[in-house]
């Protein structure tokens, strides 16, 4: 049973997470980096995650999953950092744009801290989710150009206020979430199994 296995890989977890909690916190990251040739934000990857068709969603190692440079396999944890740093990027740059601040280059950052014994299970007063998040940005401007300090202030406010994926992890939206299951209890009799609660 696959139950079986999962229980069998996460113990040893478990049991380090116990015995010395601190190996259970981790910072999780992601980075992009801008350009002066479009409004964008490149991502970065592993190899193997770059090179696949589509992105999978998997364990965290620290969870139990495989190694995601031979798996090619995203923690959601790296996800959610990577769609921060996309939206901000992109953001930025449409702000800069519009403020005619000129970026030759520029690299975004995404550090998020997280504690496995909550999501594991291993402490019901640890924290499931991010428990401290840091953006920053590095730009290097155009040479020659002067930019004056008052204009680079209005590009990380208005960055903060227009970017989408920032403002959904500050502001808690209205949340609903469902679940939905059927299964055949007899021969061409489907039963549904449901449940939902709005947060």
């Amino acid at each position: 049973m696959a139950s079986a296995a999962l229980r069998e890989r996460q113990a040893p977890i478990k049991d380090g997470y116990k015995s010395d909690p601190s190996s259970a916190v981790v910072t999780l990251s992601s980075s992009g980096t801008l350009d002066s040739s479009s409004i964008t934000c490149k991502i970065d990857t592993g190899k193997q995650i770059s090179q696949a068709k589509q992105k999978i969603a998997g364990l965290h190692q620290k969870a139990g999953g495989d190694d995601p440079e031979i798996s090619g396999e995203l923690c959601s944890g790296d996800m959610l950092l990577e769609a921060l740093v996309a939206c901000a990027g992109v953001t930025l740059k449409a702000v800069a744009t519009a403020l005619d601040i000129p970026i030759q280059d520029g690299t975004v950052r995404a550090e998020g801290d997280l504690d496995f014994k909550g999501t594991m299970g291993v402490d019901r007063n640890a924290p499931v989710g991010f428990t401290a998040i840091r953006l920053s940005f590095e730009l290097k401007l155009m040479d020659g150009i002067e930019v004056a300090e008052d204009k680079i202030e209005k590009l990380g406010k208005l960055t903060e206020r227009y970017c989408v994926v920032l403002q959904t992890i500050t502001k808690k939206p209205d949340l609903s979430v469902s679940l939905r299951g059927t299964h055949q209890s007899e021969p061409g009799i489907d039963k549904t199994l449901q449940w939902g609660q709005k947060s």
